[in-house]
């Protein structure tokens, strides 16, 4: 098995949140959440030869109560 690297990683309370709810409903750490959703990313990204989205640098909004 491949070697994992270790990458520190900043996010904010309210994406945090959001992100280990979803985890949460599916399962998995927040970790794992994550690393789930990235290579998603990267899947669709090689898919269709785009960035998954336009806005893909501006911040979120979310709408968490």
């Amino acid at each position: 098995m491949a070697e994992k690297k270790q990458v520190p990683l900043r996010l904010s309370e309210k994406l945090y949140n959001a992100i280990s709810a979803w985890a949460e409903d599916d399962f998995r750490s927040v970790n794992g959440q994550i690393e789930y959703l990235l290579t998603e990313c990267v899947k669709q990204r090689k898919k269709d030869g785009k960035y998954v989205g336009q806005d893909i640098d501006e911040a979120p909004e979310f709408n968490i109560k």
